[in-house]
């Protein structure tokens, strides 16, 4: 089970750090990832992390603002957010992540959402 938390309402180049903690033994397994979801549209991929911790790959979107980073000792995944923008707006999601047969990320074992507000 995953549990996110750290959104809330910021101004426009503030920045904000988002936290999700894993229960159970089996979180060091896992390459780990988060993603959004803007109101009506669909669920994207922001930023993901593999399980060593050793690499980690972002959405254009986000690249140079966003950084994501794990504490296994902690089974905690985290996005610190800098430079946020308006469109950045959404709902946050962690997830255990895996790669389809193109090479496109996506997400399974949800955790809950945590929203992010961007005022301009």
């Amino acid at each position: 089970q995953l549990q996110a938390s750290g959104g809330g309402l910021v101004q426009a180049g503030g920045s904000l750090r988002l936290s999700c903690v894993a229960s159970g033994r089996t979180f060091r397994n896992y390459d780990m990832g988060w993603f959004r979801q803007a109101p009506g549209k669909e669920r994207d991929f922001v930023a993901t992390i593999t399980w060593s911790g050793y690499s980690t790959y972002y959405a254009d979107s986000v690249k140079g603002r966003f950084t994501i980073s794990r504490d296994n000792a902690k089974n905690t995944v985290y996005l610190q957010m800098n430079s946020l923008k308006p469109e950045d707006t959404a709902v946050y999601y962690c997830a255990a992540v895996g790669t389809d047969s193109s090479g496109r990320y996506y997400g399974h074992n949800w955790g809950q959402g945590t929203l992010v507000t961007v005022s301009s």
